[in-house]
């Protein structure tokens, strides 16, 4: 764009998932239930992997930073995504956009760091099941997740600073939240140091997550081979299924989004691939835990059962405290 045409911009118009307005009912019906059954189903998980004793290890630790990974992912660009799509007004002040970056992007990494955390704890599990205990603990699994939030944090850091550090030709954001793609698109001039971070520093932290999960599946798919046991395969193939599901969603979707040249970004077809990261996978990751680990669903089972019993005691308690205050004093 012209130089002319540089404005200092102070806030950001969201464009959304559609500009037609008679979508907008539709999409916030849509949205709303999938973004209401992730938060409800990763809670549920959250609460089964800490109450439930038979849960107490690293890989459910682990499972449950992972779904609060997915609440936070969610909450952090559907909520408003469901106030612009009602709203006349789809402005974002430039403050929280950049903040609504930082977040998104931490977290985001995050997930992949989690992933590869449950990767390494399925490799020694099958691969070195004797030394299991003494390897993978609690504390490790604490330094690990601590280890990755401060990596993570100071890559979305550099992005979001050297994001603001640019000048921007306009303020209509084609996106329901502020990601860096669209940003860039919005740059004055080509962000070269933006893009070579990406395919670089970008890589490093985000896709490295994914080649050590390759890594640590190529050396279990070795030992499963040569499992005789007929039991022991079925078992290994189980604990290690849902992972691998959940990291094929994951990556496919990253992959296809961030790490491909400028010139082949296509913003309709990013907020369709957007959407499936940020909500659908978020939603899926309880079912698929759930439906396929035996331990997980009668841990859900045990759960439920208990509340069910706590309510209708509660219920109980109310009828027979109600019958006293209304019965007559003799």
């Amino acid at each position: 764009m012209a130089t002319k045409n540089k404005t200092e911009v102070t806030e950001f118009v969201l464009l959304g998932l559609s500009s037609r307005p008679e979508m907008q009912p539709v999409i916030f019906g849509v949205v709303l239930i999938m973004y209401l059954a992730a938060v409800l189903g990763n809670t549920l998980l959250v609460l089964v992997a800490c109450s439930d004793p038979r849960l107490q290890t690293p890989m459910y630790f682990l499972l449950s930073q992972l779904s609060l990974i997915d609440i936070c992912l969610t909450t952090i660009t559907v909520p408003q995504m469901l106030v612009h799509t009602l709203s006349v007004v789809r402005s974002i002040s430039y403050n929280c956009c950049m903040t609504q970056l930082f977040f998104f992007m931490a977290v985001g990494s995050m997930e992949g760091h989690l992933l590869a955390a449950m990767a390494y704890d399925r490799y020694v599990a099958i691969c070195d099941p004797l030394r299991y205990s003494a390897i993978v603990s609690h504390s490790l699994c604490l330094r690990i997740t601590l280890t990755s939030w401060v990596v993570v944090s100071l890559n979305s850091l550099l992005y979001s600073v050297l994001v603001t550090r640019l000048t921007f030709c306009g303020n209509q954001v084609t996106h329901f939240f502020c990601d860096i793609t669209p940003l860039l698109k919005l740059s004055c001039t080509r962000p070269v140091v933006n893009e070579m971070l990406i395919f670089t520093e970008g890589v490093a932290v985000v896709v490295s997550p994914f080649f050590f999960i390759l890594g640590s599946y190529i050396r279990i798919g070795f030992v499963i081979a040569h499992m005789h046991s007929t039991a022991a395969l079925s078992k290994a193939l189980s604990t290690c299924g849902s992972h691998i599901m959940v990291v094929l969603l994951l990556y496919g979707s990253v992959i296809r989004m961030y790490l491909k040249p400028s010139s082949t970004y296509d913003l309709n077809q990013d907020r369709q691939i957007a959407i499936f990261y940020t909500l659908v996978t978020p939603m899926l990751n309880p079912l698929i835990y759930s439906l396929r680990n035996q331990e997980v669903k009668g841990a859900l089972t045990r759960l439920l059962r208990k509340l069910c019993i706590s309510g209708s005691f509660q219920v109980g308690s109310d009828k027979e405290r109600m019958t006293n205050i209304m019965r007559p004093n003799v």
